[in-house]
Formats: structure tokens, sequence, C-alpha cells
């Protein structure tokens, strides 16, 4: 099995929180060939991607919203955003589905940059927003909230509250909201704010997540090509066929089921070689 093979068992098998990693890293490759200026240095974000602060832009570019939770501007700001999500998102697994998870994201996401909008409308300054922060502080909010006492071995610290970690990088939010990327604080407590009040609407019967989800479920089935139903003449069969009780079809899917156990249990790269094949043949 080759690289590319490995990170297509990998995508397909590793659950939303994986999906989510592998989206932000494609997008910043593409925006690493794209939009990155060698001459200055930096990147410059199109603002048909970036999250613009003028409200006459958004107005023109509503998708903005959503696409700008996938980008970054910086290597160090993708990295350290993909930690805290690979960290959240799995904490988050433990209590909601997957979809759920998607759902947080981008609602959490969109919720952020309304917040950040209409703060640089309040403070009159202008500015463009990248980067999937308030999508994450959502995911980091929403599972703290349910579970704030939740222990955690942090390596040199020791074990800790759930909630003592969240508390610590929203305290250093607010304290750098005045010194430096005003903006970006802003959405990250923002975004926070719409993790808080996802888990309190949920714990009441409402689960805003569902109708983002909807929405994006149409879309998918609209781009599905339609499968035509071939007419298929029946033969009836009036001999009787004796069938064993495991089929190669029942022990093929027990082994995918205890690989995927194994995942679960010790990660993807606990699997052998033959393991990883299997289940990479199986898949196709």
């Amino acid at each position: 099995m080759n690289i590319l093979d490995d990170l297509k068992l990998q995508y397909r098998t590793g659950g939303m929180v994986q999906k989510l990693i592998f989206w932000n890293i494609g997008f910043f490759l593409f925006s690493l060939v794209f939009f990155y200026s060698f001459s200055v240095g930096k990147f410059q974000i199109p603002t048909w991607i970036a999250l613009s602060s003028d409200l006459g832009n958004l107005v023109r570019t509503p998708w903005t919203l959503i696409t700008f939770n996938f980008f970054h501007a910086k290597f160090l700001h993708l990295f350290f955003n993909l930690l805290v999500l690979h960290f959240a998102g799995r904490l988050f697994s433990t209590y909601f589905t997957d979809r759920q998870l998607l759902g947080v994201y981008i609602l959490g996401g969109v919720f952020s940059g309304i917040i950040f909008v209409l703060s640089y409308i309040l403070i009159g300054k202008s500015g463009l927003l990248v980067g999937a922060s308030g999508a994450i502080m959502a995911i980091l909010l929403s599972v703290t909230t349910y579970a704030p006492f939740m222990l955690l071995r942090i390596p040199l610290i020791g074990i800790v509250k759930l909630w003592h970690v969240t508390f610590v990088i929203l305290l250093l939010d607010l304290i750098q909201l005045p010194l430096d990327n005003t903006g970006g604080h802003i959405a990250h407590l923002g975004g926070a704010l719409f993790g808080f009040l996802y888990v309190k609407l949920l714990q009441s019967g409402t689960d805003l997540s569902k109708g983002i989800l909807f929405v994006l479920d149409f879309f998918a089935n609209l781009s599905k090509p339609k499968k035509k139903t071939p007419f298929k003449k029946v033969h009836r069969n009036t001999t009787k066929k004796v069938v064993n009780s495991f089929s190669e079809k029942d022990i093929t899917q027990k082994q995918i089921d205890d690989i995927l156990d194994k995942i679960s249990k010790s990660g993807y790269d606990s699997l052998t070689k033959e393991e990883k094949e299997f289940l990479f043949k199986a898949g196709k």
C-alpha cells in the first residue's frame, strides 16, 4: 500500500475530526499555490474567500461566512488550530455524533464570523478574517459545557478538569483582545459563545445542527447522479439450498468490525500492514 492509499484509508475511517483536519490542510496547500506571494512573504487571501468586516462586501459575498473557516494565513496558525481541533474533536465525539460535530463546526464558524463583523462595525475598525479558530472554539466549549468535570492528564502538569483547560484558553483570548489580532480573538469568543448556547439548547430539546445538516444533505443529494433501475426478469428457484451459518461475507464483515474496533481503541497507527491493506481493499 502506497502513501496515497494510506491517506485515503485514514480519511475514510478516521471520522469527522480526521476529515476536518484533512480539509483544512488541503485548503492550506491550495492557498499556498494560488494565494501566497513570495515577493512579500505572506498570503494574500482574496475577499471572495476571507470574511470582510465591511457589511457591503459581506452582502455581495455571503458564502465567505463559511469559506473563511477553512483557510489560514500562517502555517503556525493552522498547526495550533489543528492541535486544538484534534483535542477538542476527540472529546466531543465521546458524547456527540460526527454529524453534530460537523454542524457545530460550520454553525460555530458562521456565528463567530457574524460576531466579528458586528463588533468591527461597532468599534469602527475594518479588516479581513480567516481561520478555523472560532469554529474550533465552538466545539471545545460545547464539550466543556456538557462535561466540564471530565478529567484530563496533561504532560508535565498532571490531572486537570476540562473546564480548567478551557478557562485558560478563554482567559488568554480576553487578555490579548486589546493587544493584537483583535478580530481573531473576537471570533474565538464568538465561537465559544455559540458552543455554550448550542449545548444549553440541545439539553432543552433543540439541536441547532439539524438545520445546517439538512441543507448540506439536500445539496449532497442534488450532486449525486440518479441511478436507473434496469428491468430485471425474475426466475423462481424451487430448489432448496443449504447455506452455511457463516458465509464468506459474514467473515469479511467480522474482520472489518474487529479492525475498526482496534482503531477506536488504539488508533489507526496500531494496525499491522496486512490489516491496513485488508481494510483498504474491503473499502473499494
